[in-house]
């Protein structure tokens, strides 16, 4: 039964496996829950009812994906979306959250469209094979980057925009994560990244960083939705600005979906010899409907989590993973002070091991063709260093094509890319 539903085969897979981590990738993306309302509440938004969508949102995307996708990922808001939620939209350009909520429905509505007539299938199955490894390693990377950046030992440098910040208690705590963690996998520990996450959170209670409020108690009602619920405002939606904006939000959470479907479907072992993924669709369709049911819970647009990979990591392999993860968004509701106790810091050395995993997919790039080499270098650099897995594709797709043509390559080529690519220009102009 449980192999039908979730696609957890007994044969093959262990439950404590599955559990652990299901687990492992609640507490490394755990930090949404934190961080959303916080980003979010700032355009006027009550906090404590964000909370709340947060995790309602987080657990319906991640539960869909168990059971129409019977894949190890996890769903939540994207951190790119809902700063651009917040500071763009609502900050930047003037719209009231209510307004920037109706965009993100009618993004959602769009996105079921899209994935049921396959562009989205479409354009993934257009992504050549050495930029498919290209973008597993890139992930990688750009996930080693989040994690080092939020243990404040990568800081920002007006100078050099990033360089390696002081030892402050935060940062020592990150170094200990990761070379705990880093030590526990060496040593072939099952639930090295988990067990990681707990002890370093234990440690930084003497050391100051694990907060723990007076008063603090591991249970609490949770908030009300009341204030943020299906507030949308259509007024002055049909617009020019409006249609830009949605492109580009359709723009970016497409590929940073699909992106991120690749990278962690390299590592999970399901993509196929012809490059398919299984229930690939499913799973974009679980993102859209989420996308949707985020929108009316008053949430940002939901995304597939790159810190799936640390479940992945821990020998997660089917639906059983995530939906371990979508129970525990619930759980999250009645035990907000406890998972709101975990630093980021905490987390940083499952996000780095993770990086360290991911990374072998480079040896699987033909670097001998540099008209392969070139896009797939692009890819993986510009993700970390525009932070952003979508801005990485986009340019790797975009220099895969020119150099293609300029060396008059073009089987290489095929339609779906070159209107990617004239999308991806056009994108860039209006950004």
């Amino acid at each position: 039964m449980l192999n039908k539903i979730l696609g957890f085969n007994p044969k093959t897979m262990k439950m404590r496996t599955e559990i652990v981590a299901g687990a492992t990738t609640f507490l490394t993306m755990s930090y949404i829950l934190a961080v959303n309302p916080t980003i979010l509440s700032s355009t006027g938004m009550d906090k404590g009812a964000l909370f709340t969508a947060t995790a309602i949102a987080s657990a319906i995307a991640t539960l869909l994906l168990a059971f129409m996708a019977k894949l190890p990922f996890a769903q939540a808001p994207s951190m790119g979306l809902n700063a651009f939620f917040a500071y763009t939209l609502c900050q930047a350009m003037g719209y009231s959250w209510q307004q920037s909520l109706a965009i993100m429905l009618i993004e959602g509505v769009l996105f079921i469209a899209i994935t049921f007539f396959n562009v989205r299938e479409l354009i993934l199955d257009s992504i050549p094979r050495n930029l498919r490894f290209a973008i597993s390693a890139g992930i990688g990377m750009f996930i080693a980057f989040i994690g080092l950046k939020n243990a404040s030992i990568i800081v920002a440098n007006p100078a050099t925009f990033v360089s390696l910040g002081n030892f402050t208690p935060t940062a020592t705590l990150g170094i200990i994560a990761i070379v705990l963690s880093g030590a526990l996998m060496a040593r072939r520990v099952k639930g090295s990244l988990f067990y990681g996450i707990i002890i370093a959170t234990i440690v930084g209670i003497p050391m100051g960083v694990t907060e723990i409020p007076d008063g603090w108690l591991p249970m609490s009602a949770p908030h009300s939705l009341e204030p943020i619920f299906c507030r949308f405002d259509f007024d002055g939606f049909f617009t020019l600005q409006t249609f830009l904006v949605l492109f580009s939000l359709l723009m970016v959470n497409i590929f940073d979906t699909v992106g991120t479907l690749l990278g962690l479907a390299e590592k999970t072992g399901v993509v196929k010899p012809d490059g398919s993924i299984p229930h690939v669709k499913e799973a974009m369709m679980s993102d859209a409907i989420g996308t949707t049911c985020g929108a009316m819970l008053g949430s940002s647009t939901i995304t597939t989590y790159v810190e799936s990979a640390s479940g992945i990591a821990e020998g997660g392999r089917s639906g059983m993973t995530s939906f371990v993860t979508g129970i525990l968004f619930i759980a999250a509701l009645l035990f907000s002070p406890v998972f709101l106790l975990i630093p980021g810091s905490a987390t940083s050395g499952a996000l780095v091991l993770v990086g360290v995993l991911m990374l072998d997919s480079v040896k699987k790039i033909d670097l001998g063709d540099v008209s392969e080499a070139f896009p797939a270098f692009i890819t993986m650099i510009t993700m970390v260093l525009c932070y952003s897995i979508a801005d990485g594709i986009c340019l790797g797709i975009l220099s895969f094509v020119v150099i293609k043509i300029c060396t008059a390559q073009w089987k290489a080529l095929n339609p779906t890319l070159i209107v990617l690519s004239i999308l991806f220009v056009i994108n860039f102009v209006f950004k």
